[in-house]
């Protein structure tokens, strides 16, 4: 497979062709690195949103007609936050297992991931709903406009996400061997830390403000 068809492919969908006299050639393909450089670009992203929340918070603080106020922070979000971190770990426990060949534990590991990420995304929106019962619409000001943004996209590269969970345990689940999906299970658990290190910052974000 040459280089170029490597960068092009979808990082996480990669199907690996690794055996165990091949891992080697397998830890430096162009998979992770295509990972990485859309990890580059989504905190790139991420981190615009961030400074246009922190300076239309000033605006509306300091600015024109004092119009910002903050979003209340339902306990529903600490919860969902607790939930995503199991989803992240237990992502992680199946990456371990990937390593020692012990498909069984992969596909229970990745079953339960996803379980967790669905739940999370189950609370994010209930707090939705919550929020639009209490009167807090995405017009209503600026720092709702902001929170539904926020999560609103994290919640979208959650869900790319869970196409490649669906991916690669339906592989698992139908006894391919560890060995061909080990680089899929690594490249599913590094990008659920990602979004539990995006989620993480934007939840401090809005709880300081």
């Amino acid at each position: 497979m040459g280089i170029l068809q490597k960068l092009t492919e979808k990082p996480w969908l990669v199907t690996d062709h690794a055996t165990a006299e091949d891992s080697d050639e397998v830890s430096v393909s162009a998979a992770p690195t295509g990972l990485y450089f859309y990890f580059a670009v989504a905190t790139v992203l991420f981190l615009i949103v961030a400074v246009m929340y922190l300076m239309r918070m000033g605006v509306g603080h300091f600015g024109f007609g004092l119009d910002w106020r903050p979003t209340p922070k339902p306990w529903l979000l600490w919860v969902n936050t607790f939930v995503l971190v199991l989803s992240s770990v237990t992502f992680q426990q199946a990456r371990v297992a990937a390593r020692r060949d012990q498909a069984d534990r992969v596909v229970t590991l990745l079953l339960t991931a996803g379980l967790f990420a669905f739940a999370f995304l189950a609370g994010q929106l209930i707090v939705w709903h919550e929020l639009a019962a209490r009167g807090y619409f995405l017009a209503t000001n600026p720092a709702n406009s902001f929170f539904y943004l926020i999560t609103t996209l994290h919640g979208l590269h959650l869900v790319g996400g869970l196409v490649a969970w669906s991916y690669t345990t339906i592989r698992v689940w139908n006894g391919v061997e560890i060995a061909k999906v080990r680089l899929s299970v690594e490249l599913c658990a590094i990008y659920w830390h990602f979004l539990l290190v995006v989620w993480l910052a934007f939840f401090c974000l809005l709880l300081a403000t």
